[in-house]
């Protein structure tokens, strides 16, 4: 039996591995990288190595062992068809009669550009047989801490979230979760909602900024579509301008404020705050 991580070389997988490296034996893990590069870290700490691509489904074919616990970490694809992506690896797990595949999964409304692709793998898993656990991950703190070397010459924080609440938690807050539920048992047939111990507000970021790199930084408010020119003004392309600004607009309706404390009891500790994240990103 070994544990299987997928998208191994990405920011989270790499954590995950870590976060297996400190419960289980080096060779018990399996890191599944698309190329011998991304393969080297690994192999040079003793861990196995697999080459799949979700592209290429026979890339799975054989993969899996009976008996392995895999954690299927979401394609970052935006443009490709995600969920059809994803069931490759669950249709790889089923033939191989593995134990257990832990999905990570997105909170947020059903019918939202980022969830899409989410809710429909998640039928596919329920379809499946397969022995499933769904880690429904709100967002990474990290990604509201980048740029903020722009925000802060700038004194301004743009966005169009409103007074919403985002119960956001780290990667690494994330990754403990995963292996706790990899490494443990009786999570099968669970939906977990994970997140931050505490649901902050833009507001609240920019205090926290202004007090760390000690300029005054304002939030300023704009609509969803005045967010996307911001955007796209910045160099971004349309359809993650367009994805970004609809996310926005999911804060500001509260789809991502819910603390459930479902990631702190799995990891048994308080979740990052955010304000450490914006710390250790400006360090």
């Amino acid at each position: 039996m070994s544990y299987v991580v997928t998208g191994a070389s990405g920011n989270l997988g790499r954590l995950v591995v870590e976060g297996l490296l400190e419960r289980v034996p080096a060779d018990r893990i399996t890191a599944v990288v698309r190329s011998e590069e991304k393969a080297a870290p690994f192999t040079a700490r003793g861990i196995r190595t697999a080459f799949a691509d979700y592209n290429a489904p026979d890339t799975y074919a054989n993969l899996f062992a009976p008996g392995d616990k895999v954690l299927l970490i979401s394609s970052g694809e935006m443009t490709a068809d995600r969920a059809a992506q994803h069931k490759v690896v669950i249709d790889a797990a089923r033939a191989a009669g593995v134990a257990l595949l832990a999905y990570t999964s997105a909170t947020g409304g059903h019918d939202a550009p980022l969830t899409e692709a989410h809710r429909a793998t998640e039928k596919t898993l329920a379809a499946s047989g397969v022995p499933h656990t769904v880690l429904r991950n709100n967002w990474y703190s990290e990604i509201f801490a980048d740029g903020l070397d722009r925000i802060i010459a700038h004194g301004t924080l743009v966005r169009a979230a409103g007074d919403g609440r985002i119960a956001s938690a780290t990667r690494a807050d994330y990754a403990a979760g995963a292996v706790t539920v990899l490494t443990g048992e009786g999570h099968e047939g669970r939906t977990y909602e994970l997140g931050g111990d505490h649901a902050w507000t833009f507001t609240e970021f920019a205090a926290a900024l202004s007090r760390l790199c000690g300029k005054e930084i304002a939030y300023h408010r704009v609509t969803p579509e005045a967010y996307a020119d911001v955007l796209t003004g910045a160099g971004v392309p349309a359809l993650y301008a367009t994805i970004l600004a609809d996310a926005d607009a999911s804060f500001s309706r509260g789809e991502l404020a819910a603390v459930t404390g479902d990631l702190s009891r799995l990891t048994g500790r308080p979740t990052t705050p955010i304000a450490d994240t914006i710390a250790a990103a400006l360090k």
